[in-house]
């Protein structure tokens, strides 16, 4: 019989509404970031409670560090953990902020150390296979291979590519306008090719879509409605198997190829930050790293004394 999870105190389900609530109204965040919060506070919340201690508000630096501890004992990644220490770091200041804490307690707590990975990306010639690979004979396929390269020409994240909305297309100046995270608003350049698989969709599979309805939404499904990112990433699954790509896909796999690709054929990093829409330059640099991964392996492969 399964253990029912622990009481999530009331107190605490009020307190973590309020902080959602003003990250989304002070900070314009994702659905999908804010959803994060919450599951990371309620489940902290939680073990608290299996500690003994009764709510957020009374949780002190021993109490988090425990918590934190457990999820490593436990055999949860340490980039898993550090995010949670970083959810916690936010809300505890929003307590200090409101006056219901007088001293932060994850001010001390230490993150835990991590390596620092390399997005996986995919060749060139992979992603030629997956650009090839949906059937655009079909409105479905159409609709596919403009959504893929849509994506590769553009470097956009999942959520902003099924986000797009039709207003937001402008294929006389191949552009689109993008908001991301935070809210931040930003050009992105299609390229020719890219614009001309959206054109041929707009006028040959779109309005099979939509079927005498009406959306604003660019990209629907079979049923007129907006695609989700999840059955987006499932369709994608379903063509690299068929175009015989044998790495692993992510939701930012494509992502990672169109910034990689950009550096290996002497993009600017500047421009690549600005084209995927970071924030911090620092968030960009992990690219170079994979270039200059890229470049070793084939001065490895090729010259004679690799």
């Amino acid at each position: 019989m399964p253990i029912a999870p622990s009481p999530l105190p009331e107190s605490d389900a009020r307190l973590i509404d309020r902080f959602i609530d003003m990250l989304w109204v002070e900070r314009g965040l994702s659905d999908l970031t804010l959803s994060a919060y919450r599951s990371d506070l309620e489940g902290l919340a939680r073990q608290l409670y299996r500690l003994q201690v009764p709510d957020l508000v009374s949780a002190d630096a021993a109490a988090l560090q425990a918590c934190l501890g457990a999820r490593l004992q436990a055999g949860l990644k340490p980039r898993s953990t550090a995010r949670l220490l970083s959810s916690l770091r936010r809300f505890y200041r929003y307590l200090v902020r409101e006056g219901l804490v007088h001293t932060d307690p994850t001010a001390l707590i230490q993150s835990p150390r991590l390596g620092r990975p390399l997005p996986k990306t995919l060749t060139e010639q992979d992603v030629e296979r997956l650009l090839g690979a949906p059937d655009t004979g079909t409105s479905l396929g159409l609709r596919d291979r403009a959504m893929l390269e849509t994506l590769y020409a553009s470097g956009l994240r999942v959520s902003e590519l099924v986000g797009l909305q039709l207003h937001e297309v402008n294929l006389r100046h191949g552009v689109l306008r993008v908001t991301g995270k935070g809210g931040r608003e930003r050009l992105v350049p299609l390229g020719e090719t890219a614009a001309e698989w959206i054109d041929r969709y707009l006028h040959q599979a779109r309005p099979s879509l939509v079927n005498g309805g009406h959306s604003d939404d660019l990209f629907l499904t079979l049923r007129g409605q907006a695609m989700t990112r999840q059955n987006f990433w499932r369709i994608i699954k379903q063509y690299a198997l068929r175009a015989g790509v044998s790495q692993p896909l992510s939701p930012h796999t494509l992502r990672h190829a169109f910034a990689t690709h950009l550096l290996n054929h002497g993009a600017d990093l500047r421009a690549v930050q600005m084209l995927l829409g970071h924030a911090d330059l620092s968030t960009t640099q992990i690219y170079t790293h994979v270039a200059k991964a890229r470049l070793a392996e084939l001065h490895a492969r090729h010259h004679p004394r690799g």
